[in-house]
């Protein structure tokens, strides 16, 4: 396929914060989050938008050249992390203060994260809507988990949906056997990729 991937800057913030916003409108996490669609299309990109802020400061985003499509990666340090995770805080603040929902997913995921081993964890990805179903996810991902391999170092993610955990499977993700269950809400399933064999 040959997609064109950069590394997104500042200036891209905007851009890949819509990119999620549209990706995610749908996303049954997100319409736990925000149930009123109304009200999700005014605050979602907001709360989304976190996530690009915490990727350009701690991370990197690979970003298709043509804009279709965005993955936000973090290396995260083995050991439990120091002090309190300020993101899900920050969040609810910035997208809607008075939905707790919007701390309490990030909250949830971040008890059962994995401590034990440094690993590359693949906070979001997102593709374009019209554009989904042609691999573009697939081929984004690829350098990333290529360089894992070559590495010897895991990589870490939530699915927010049974059809993107098939895909990830595909990739080589393993559901680790404990899901995260929102309550009244979907389940997100945790997945761990070990280092595969180099070919």
């Amino acid at each position: 396929m040959g997609l064109e991937i950069r590394q997104a800057e500042q200036a891209d913030r905007d851009a890949v914060a819509a990119l999620l916003d549209e990706a995610f409108q749908e996303d049954p996490v997100s319409s736990w989050v925000f149930p009123d669609p109304a009200h999700r299309r005014a605050v979602h990109g907001k709360f989304l938008g976190v996530f690009v802020d915490v990727a350009l400061e701690e991370g990197r985003i690979d970003y298709a050249a043509d804009g279709s499509a965005a993955a936000l990666w973090l290396r995260i340090p083995a050991g439990e992390p120091e002090g309190e995770d300020e993101v899900p805080a920050r969040m609810r603040a910035a997208a809607d203060p008075d939905n707790e929902r919007c701390e309490l997913v990030g909250r949830l995921t971040g008890e059962v994260h994995p401590t034990a081993e440094e690993h590359e964890y693949l906070l979001m990805i997102a593709v374009r809507p019209g554009r989904q179903g042609e691999g573009l996810g697939t081929e984004l991902m690829r350098p990333v988990l290529e360089r894992c391999d070559r590495e010897g170092l895991p990589a870490y993610l939530e699915a927010s949906s049974e059809r993107s955990m098939r895909l990830y499977e595909r990739l080589g993700w393993e559901f680790t056997g404990t899901a995260v269950r929102l309550p009244d809400g979907p389940l997100m399933w945790p997945m761990w990729r070990k280092p595969q064999a180099m070919a």
